[in-house]
Parts: structure tokens; sequence; C-alpha cells
């Protein structure tokens, strides 16, 4: 049978990953779509580097439009990343009736929607598995494996370069910034790392993740973002001591049909799965009505992980190509977005003070919590190297957001409170 040819746009990690797979699984992939698959033009900015790939001058081209307007190519793949330029290419690549397949989360995260519309309009597949947890199909599961549940919660570690740091800090005792400076010697942080560190890359696969586990068209704007780069050793260490594993968390969660979605440090109680994942590792753990709780873990990143979930992404458009029914599988957000407000969200939190050591301190914080019906759950009471200081590590019971942070506010303005040190989230488990 006649070849599908496809376009690839870029050539670095990943794109290198996707033609070796096209490459050394070609047996595979043609006795699950029936015909042979061809990588035949690829973009990158310059052709005349040397790559560890067997890949011919000719195949090499600098100019987009040499696979946007070939009539020969079929499947359009994006691994060059970036926003509006790549936008323009795979909306060009629709019109042109060619079907993409794209692991660029931060395209996805601002543009799906309208992507996703073009390629209904024309009747092409648009896929994105390696869009979020790199190698782990938790789209697909979403997607179809738990197409007849209803999704309430999903919570996971989806950003690998904080979760090694993370790990290094809580497991050697290290600070942030030195753990930070190995893990951009490793390659797994970048020179900047600052879209890793400060939650917003995790937040756009929060996006992509709720988007879709709810059917409700989630925006960027709508997740609350907070980064790493303020926890200290100590807070992993007084954490530890009260039985929590520190991990950056992306949650969504659905209550009474109104969502929440947020990025940030969370202390998870240490028997949780997610607990125990390590080093560079992804995991989503889905909490659906009939299903109960399930958890998707795998490699997070890297080149093979991730083109794997590409050519598996480019196997179910040849599939619906030998099936006539490409574009048929998109389905439209079903419900309409409604967002909770700050006295609908509860969480138990952390809180670190450091204060004066005087008689009565604790009875005038104990009265703030009281007064907006908050107990504790935890409390240590620990010296503290300056003179007529001593701190203070509480857990709360659950609490609205509204009142925690009114409690925060009410707190700073104690003149007994010398600062705020920390406060994070805390998760005991899935089921509230």
């Amino acid at each position: 049978m006649e070849a599908i040819s496809i376009g690839l746009l870029g050539l670095g990690t990943v794109g290198t990953g996707v033609v070796k797979i096209i490459e050394n699984h070609q047996d595979k992939i043609m006795h699950q779509v029936g015909c042979p698959v061809k990588v035949k033009k690829v973009l990158v900015k310059n052709v005349n580097k040397e790559r560890d790939i067997s890949i011919t001058k000719e195949m090499l081209t600098t100019n987009a439009e040499d696979i946007l307007n070939d009539p020969e190519i079929d499947v359009v793949i994006e691994v060059m990343g970036g926003v509006e330029e790549t936008k323009d290419y795979l909306t060009k690549a629709l019109q042109n009736k060619k079907h993409v397949v794209t692991a660029n989360k931060d395209l996805m995260a601002l543009h799906g929607a309208k992507l996703l519309q073009q390629a209904s309009q024309s009747g092409c597949d648009l896929f994105y598995e390696a869009s979020v947890a790199g190698g782990i199909p938790i789209l697909r599961g979403l997607v179809d494996g738990l197409a007849s549940d209803r999704i309430n919660k999903l919570m996971g570690i989806v950003n690998g370069t904080t979760n090694f740091i993370l790990t290094k800090m809580s497991k050697q005792q290290r600070t942030y910034n030195e753990v930070l400076k190995e893990a951009q010697e490793l390659g797994f942080a970048e020179s900047d790392p600052t879209s890793d560190v400060e939650g917003l890359d995790a937040a756009r696969k929060m996006t992509i993740l709720a988007t879709l586990g709810f059917s409700m068209n989630i925006s960027l704007e709508d997740v609350k973002v907070q980064g790493i780069s303020k926890v200290t050793e100590e807070d992993i260490r007084y954490g530890s001591q009260l039985g929590y594993t520190m991990k950056l968390i992306g949650v969504a969660q659905r209550d009474n049909e109104k969502v929440e979605v947020s990025v940030q440090p969370t202390f998870l109680i240490d028997s949780h799965p997610l607990a125990a994942v390590n080093d560079e590792f992804n995991a989503v753990y889905v909490f659906g009505e009939a299903v109960g709780e399930t958890m998707f873990y795998g490699p997070g990143a890297g080149s093979m992980p991730t083109a794997t979930a590409v050519v598996s992404d480019l196997v179910n458009v040849l599939k619906n190509m030998r099936l006539g029914v490409n574009g048929k599988g998109a389905v439209a957000p079903q419900y309409k977005k409604k967002l909770k407000e700050a006295n609908e969200i509860f969480s138990k939190y952390f809180l670190r003070l450091q204060v004066k050591d005087e008689v009565g301190v604790f009875a005038e914080i104990t009265s703030i919590f009281s007064q907006h019906g908050v107990s504790f759950e935890k409390i240590l009471q620990l010296p503290v190297k300056e003179k007529g200081l001593a701190e203070i590590v509480l857990v709360t019971h659950h609490a609205s957001l509204a009142d925690y942070e009114n409690i925060l506010v009410e707190l700073r303005d104690l003149k007994t409170v010398q600062t705020v040190k920390s406060s994070y989230r805390v998760e005991g488990g899935i089921v509230q």
C-alpha cells in the first residue's frame, strides 16, 4: 500500500526521538495501520547541523511552507515549541486538510479551543497526548478509558524539574539553590528555570487536564499559581517531623458544578501515593465517581518517552484515516465554566510563624483562629537562635480559603508575630 507521508516541525530532542521510533518501530506501526509511514520533510533552523540520526539534507528545510503546502504530506507533527508562530503554522496545516499531532502544552493551554474548532471544521484530527506528562497516557485515559465516568478531582505532579528539586531537598537536606544548580547541570532544568520553578509549566498542563476532565473550557487565567522558589529546607524538615512530604501539586476539583484549579507547593501526608513519586517522574491521581481512585505514573519528559506519546497519537490518526472517521472524535465542552469563590475552596494548611517568646502570645494566635472557626490538627513549638523569639508550626483542620486568608492578614498585624515564615496547602488524601 502507498506510504503515509509525515511533515515534522522541529528536530530537537523530541523530534529526533520521533524519527527514531518511526524508523525502528516501522514493522509494528505497519501492522497496526496497514501501510508504511515515512517522514518526508523536516523543518529545522540549520540544515547543516550535525545530528545523531540518519537523515538526508534533502529532507530538511528552513521554510515551513514546504511542509504546510505540500499536498503529499498527510500529517504534520509539531515538536518545535513556541506559541504564536506555531499556532499560525498549525492553523494553516488544518486549513490545508492536514491532520496535526503536537506536544506543545503552552500552545494547547492558550489556543487549544480555537485549534480544535478549526480541526473540526476541516474534518481533521488534532491530538496532543504528549503535551501533558510526557510518556504517560493520561489524556487518552481521560478521554477514552474513563469516558463513561464523571471525574471530580485530578491531582498530580506534572513537572519533572520541580519534583527533582524537591526530592533532593527532602532526601539530602540541601538548599533550593544548590539543587537547582545540579538540576541545570544534569539537564533537568533550563538555564532560565522560571517557567518550571514558578509553576507556570504545571499550570498550563493543569489547564489542559481540567478542560478534558471536567468537559469545561478552563483557561490559564483560572489557575491559581505558586512556585517552589521560596520553599526552604526548614519548611521541608518541619513538614517531615509532622509526617508530610513536600511536592509541587496541581489540583483540579469539582464540587456542586463549580471548579477550582491550582498549582502550589503542597504537603502530602506520607502515606499518599503521590508522596512516593520521586526525582523527574510524574504522576496524576484521578478520582471518578464510578471507578474510584486511579493513578497514572511514569516518565514526565525526555526524548523517547515524549516521542512515544507523539507517535502513539500518529498511529491513532492513521487508524482514523483507514476508517474514514478523522475529525469526528472531538467533543465540545459539555458544561459552562463556573469557578469557586474563596469561601467555597476548602483545605488544610501548614503555617510557620516566628513570634515573640512571651506569655499569652499563643493565646492571641489561637483567638484569631477561633474567631474564624478554624481549629488545629497539629502543633509544634520550636526554639530559634534569636533571643526572645520562638517558632510555631501549625497544621489546621479544613478551612475555607477566605477564612484562612483573613487569618493571615490578622496574624501579620499582631505586634507579637515577628513574621509569617511560610504557608502551604496540606493534602491528606483524595476524598475530602
